[in-house]
């Protein structure tokens, strides 16, 4: 009879560790799916470059902290991370600000040689709304490569390098137009431009993809070099994200130095859907640049749930950066990933599987883990 209590026990205690450990990580319970989003690309792995990090968040009182996930996270595994970097753009072009006397994010400008006068505060709220392009290189104007660099490095991140604007016939020019500043509606002063430094190769596995890629409207039938573009890895987009949503959590050598009342703007930006920042819901929906939970909707996101993210998608690679808090149901939670749908392996032809692989994967993903903390 000793014995079989004894069995009984030790039974139950297997039975109930082997639950815990099925049920402790969430990253793989959402991966394990058998949801069709989320199985094809399982399914094959290679051809996906899948890289994830998720974070959940425990709150006791004040105190904060996090229990981070990762599959397949490699910083040395190279991703292109596309306009992913417009969000370190936009939080330094605002630190930058803070050292410039009688200019501040609602200062009026326009870049030598653009038609466009504008504001810091619109460059940066198009960047996040839509992932303005145009926007993103008026601001690398202002900043320049090195001193962008420069600027990370110091706040050791993690592993990133920016070396170039994006969508623009001129994107790896080391030297940077002025911009002329209005001070008030009849007077202006001028910022001259800076010469950079000009970008060595990366080194790091996966430069080279594919079997071939389109230039001037012809195919090039060679790997598609990526060692000279920007290189901003899962690891420290998630980091910086961190600084941005939980600053008190960091020192501040740490993070980049932005006001309280900056940080308010950059967070009522980086969570204010199209519609709501003037645009045409029709063309810009609210998943339109909120890749996880509603990338594959254009329904309207419920006023309780906030996005705090930025996305970028070039090259057949989508990724997603976010900060995701559901204000009715007390849930909240980080999530960083990227994915690559490329199947003809040719870069540049604009022929990639966006829609039926790359946004319902990663718009699943965040369902599964959405459902898993909100359970």
């Amino acid at each position: 009879m000793k014995n079989y209590v004894l069995l009984v026990i030790t039974f139950l205690t297997f039975s109930c560790s082997e639950k815990e450990n099925s049920t402790e990580n969430p990253l793989e319970q959402a991966l394990a799916s058998e949801n069709a989003n989320i199985k094809r690309v399982m399914d094959n792995l290679e051809e996906h470059a899948v890289q994830i990090k998720f974070s959940r968040i425990k709150r006791e009182g004040e105190q904060i902290s996090f229990k981070d996930y990762d599959f397949q996270v490699d910083s040395t595994n190279y991703f292109y991370p596309a306009s992913t970097v417009k969000f370190p753009i936009s939080l330094l072009a605002l630190a930058k600000l803070n050292t410039i006397e009688g200019m501040d994010r609602n200062s009026s400008f326009y870049i030598e040689g653009d038609s466009v006068i504008t504001t810091f505060a619109k460059e940066i709220q198009k960047i996040f709304a839509v992932s303005d392009n145009a926007a993103y290189n008026r601001l690398f104007e202002f900043l320049g490569q090195d001193h962008i660099n420069a600027e990370l490095k110091k706040i050791g991140i993690g592993p990133i390098r920016i070396a170039h604007r994006l969508s623009a016939p001129e994107a790896h020019e080391i030297t940077t137009k002025p911009l002329i500043i209005y001070s008030n509606d009849s007077t202006t002063t001028t910022l001259t431009g800076t010469v950079n430094t000009t970008a060595e190769p990366l080194s790091l596995k996966y430069l080279e993809k594919g079997i071939g890629y389109i230039e001037e409207d012809s195919l090039i039938t060679a790997a598609f070099d990526f060692s000279l573009k920007n290189y901003y890895p899962i690891e420290t987009q998630h980091e910086l994200l961190k600084t941005v949503l939980f600053p008190e959590l960091y020192r501040s050598q740490e993070k980049i130095a932005l006001t309280a009342e900056q940080l308010d703007f950059v967070q009522t930006a980086m969570h204010t859907v199209p519609r709501k920042a003037g645009y045409d819901a029709e063309t810009y929906y609210d998943g339109y640049c909120k890749f996880f939970m509603y990338g594959d909707t254009k329904e309207n996101i419920p006023e309780y749930i906030h996005i705090y993210n930025k996305v970028g998608d070039a090259y057949g690679t989508l990724t997603d950066c976010a900060y995701i808090k559901d204000t009715e149901n007390d849930v909240e939670f980080l999530l960083t990933a990227t994915i690559l749908v490329n199947k003809n392996a040719v870069f540049n032809d604009n022929k990639y599987e966006y829609d039926t692989v790359g946004f319902p994967f990663m718009a699943e993903l965040g369902r599964a883990l959405y459902d898993y903390e909100l359970n």
